[in-house]
Parts: C-alpha cells; sequence; structure tokens
C-alpha cells in the first residue's frame, strides 16, 4: 500500500506514533510518506535548524517528509493554539491536493482539525483514511478549560463529527472511547487498539533493575506533560502534608507544559524541597531518571471523560517496571489494577494520594518489585509494539481494500 501519514506531531517532537511507526509500517512492504508541520511541541517554540517556510522536505531513517507551514504556538492563550491548529489545516489541505493520490491515509489525532486535509482528500479524490483518535473533541476541550459552551465549542462538535463519519475506519484507544463513539452514531467501524509505549523508552527499560533495599528516601515520579488535564496542584498539596508529617516520600516532576513553570514557583514559594523539577528531557535521556523513582504517578483532573481514557505514559510505565500510582478512574486505572502493577487512588484528592503513597511506601521492596515485574510482563503480552503495528496495518489495509 502507498500509505500517507498525516500528523501535526512528528520527530523530532515527542511524540510515540511517530518516526518509529512510520519505519515499521515500511519494513512490513508498505510505501510510507509523512505530511506533518515544523516542530515546536510541547514548547510552542520552534526547534533548531527549523524555520517556518511554505513547505519543507527531508527524509527521516528513509522516510520521506513533508513539513507544512504552521503558526507555533502552544501555551495558555485559546488564540495562539487555535491558529496553530488552523495554520497546519490549511497549509496540509493545500499541499495534500497537490501530490500523487495514496492508497488510504493515515491521520494521527489531536487535533481534529488535522483530519481537514484527508477530509478534503476523500471528498473529491475518493481516497479513504483511517484516524486515530487519542483525544475526544469536543469532550476534551471542554475537561481542560480550552473551550467553554457556545458557538466555538458548536461549531467545533459539528466538526468533528463532519470529519468522523466521512472516515474509513476509526482507532480509539480504549473501550470507553469506542462507547462514547457509538453514542454519535456515526455509521463508522471502530477499533479499539491500545497505545504502545515509546521505543526509546522500551529499549531503556531492559536495562533498568528494581531498586535496591539500601536505597534511602522513596521517590515518586511524574514525567511528562505538565497541563490543565493532569491537574498537578494535588502533588503539591500531597508533598506539603508529608513534608509535615516527616515523611522520606518526595517527588519528581520532569516534563514541559503550560503549568511546569506555575507548579515549579509554588513549590519554591511555599518552600516545598520535597518536590523536584529536572530540565526537560528527551525520551531516549530517561533512563536514569526511570532507575531513581521507586513509583511512577499518573494522574488526571477528576472528569467524567477522563474516566475514559488511558493516558499515554501508562504503557511506558507498565514497561519501565515501577509499580504505578494511578490517580485516573476508569479504564486506565482498571488497566493497573487488572495487570497488579500498582494501585489506584481517587484524583483531584490529595488525602487519597498521600494514603496510597504510605501505602506503596510502607510495602516491602520485594512488593513492590514484584508489581513492576508484573507490569512489564502485561506490556509485553497485551501492549507491546509490534501487536500495536499488526492490528493498525490490518485496519488500513481494510480501508484500502473497500475504496
Amino acid at each position: 500500500m502507498r500509505i500517507l501519514f498525516l500528523t501535526q506531531w512528528f520527530q523530532p517532537e515527542p511524540t510515540f506514533k511517530g518516526l518509529a511507526f512510520a519505519e515499521a509500517l515500511k519494513a512490513r512492504g508498505h510505501e510510507v510518506e509523512v505530511l506533518t508541520g515544523f516542530p515546536n511541541y510541547p514548547g510552542g517554540t520552534l526547534y533548531p535548524g527549523y524555520r517556518v517556510r511554505p513547505v519543507r522536505r527531508e527524509v527521516m531513517n528513509g522516510i520521506p517528509v513533508t513539513r507544512g507551514a504552521l503558526y507555533p504556538s502552544h501555551g495558555r492563550s485559546a488564540i495562539g493554539r487555535m491558529a496553530n491548529y488552523a495554520s497546519f489545516a490549511l497549509s496540509t489541505t493545500l499541499l495534500i491536493l497537490g501530490r500523487r493520490a495514496p492508497d488510504v491515509v493515515y491521520v494521527y489525532s489531536p487535533p481534529m482539525t488535522a483530519a481537514a486535509g484527508a477530509v478534503v482528500l476523500r471528498m473529491l479524490r475518493r481516497v479513504p483514511f483511517v484516524i486515530d483518535v487519542q483525544d475526544l473533541w469536543p469532550d476534551t476541550l471542554v475537561a481542560t478549560g480550552m473551550v467553554r459552551e457556545g458557538a466555538l465549542l458548536r461549531l467545533i462538535g459539528g466538526w468533528t463529527n463532519f470529519a468522523l463519519r466521512r472516515a474509513a475506519h476509526i482507532v480509539v484507544l480504549s473501550q470507553g472511547f469506542h462507547q462514547r463513539l457509538q453514542g454519535r452514531r456515526l455509521g463508522v467501524p471502530v477499533a479499539v487498539i491500545p497505545n504502545w509505549a515509546p521505543e526509546e523508552i522500551v529499549a531503556q527499560a531492559a536495562a533498568i533493575a528494581p531498586p535496591g533495599e539500601t536505597r534511602t528516601g522513596f521517590n515518586i515520579l511524574f514525567a511528562g506533560n505538565m497541563g490543565r488535564a493532569q491537574g498537578l496542584e494535588v502533588v503539591l498539596a500531597a508533598a506539603r502534608r508529608l513534608k509535615a508529617e516527616g515523611s522520606d516520600i518526595r517527588f519528581t516532576l520532569i516534563g514541559a507544559g503550560m503549568d511546569r513553570d506555575h507548579l515549579r514557583e509554588s513549590a519554591r514559594t511555599e518552600g516545598l524541597d520535597t518536590v523536584d523539577f529536572p530540565p526537560p528531557r528527551h525520551p531516549r535521556d530517561m533512563g536514569e531518571v526511570f532507575a531513581d523513582a521507586d513509583a511512577l504517578l499518573v494522574h488526571l483532573r477528576d472528569d467524567p471523560l477522563f474516566a475514559i481514557t488511558i493516558p499515554s505514559k501508562t504503557q511506558a510505565y507498565l514497561a519501565v517496571g515501577r509499580p504505578i500510582l494511578m490517580g485516573v478512574r476508569g479504564d486506565a486505572a482498571a488497566m493497573v489494577e487488572e495487570a497488579g502493577a500498582g494501585l489506584a487512588f481517587q484524583p483531584d484528592d490529595p488525602e487519597a494520594l498521600v494514603a496510597a503513597a504510605r501505602r506503596l511506601r510502607a510495602m516491602p521492596a520485594a512488593t513492590r518489585a514484584a508489581m513492576g515485574t508484573a507490569g512489564r510482563a502485561y506490556y509485553a503480552d497485551r501492549l507491546a509494539f509490534d501487536r500495536g503495528v499488526g492490528a493498525i496495518e490490518a485496519v488500513l489495509q481494510k480501508a484500502a481494500a473497500a475504496r
């Protein structure tokens, strides 16, 4: 098949369905091209060596990559974010119409506006597309406070359903997403294919040994985006309580995002020296950070939408082999509990986080190591990269065959 991979986020940006995924499809005998934007995520500033132009073409590990112009932005400004999404949608729609038609387009979402070029190509040239839905629009925008009720929300909701109805197939990451889309009566088949972890993380995970019995202190690591959805104020509140008790539990928050600076300044102002904010690292350089962790934290705000999602860091944490503290209801908590890989606690509740952290800290090191081992085994058996690639490849083949 000739596959066009349409995604707003691509290497060198940190994205797990990126270059490695494209290479894997190529290794299976397919002709793969990527249409993406100029790298600016997660900071909203262009990466070194890039400047915005109408188009830039390059080859990455044998994969042709075309970059369309966009307005770089990823901050708190809703106008800046909308300009970012809209400019990418416009430039890639123009670029997609000027190229040889592929057999199928694979669209990675969010944002849902990234599907614009695929929708136009479907309507004008009957090229089928498969859309991989990682965030449910407009639900996610409401849950994170990006968009309030009103005309804009209705417009986004209308566009989302319009685009999804024109897909040949939809891929989602959880059963909860599947049920929510079924309720929209889209008339499009939906496949549940769980995400895998970034290959850079998996490669390092094999070399990470369980923490030794003689370690001092107990380090809980959060790694990833620090935005509104993550609600990490709960960590500062928990750290405040634990410090007052004289506990040796500490937190490390590493990553980028619109709330990072605010959280770091709040911790500094309050004198919370048990919360560290190391500089962000590329996933390929996270090995020693994970090795220094005794437990790994996932947290999302307590919103009904987040009960049906599975944060992508969950798979990475399972692969790393450390016990997980899961502050997310629903599908994500069920995955960790089914794997026997950690403890779930009520999100947005500092006391619940404190209780879960204390409970995990009190366990024998061997018990925590067994949780980590169980998580690795679960990942290898059910969520590994090759399994996920094969499942998406099958969906793409169905879509191309039904053209």
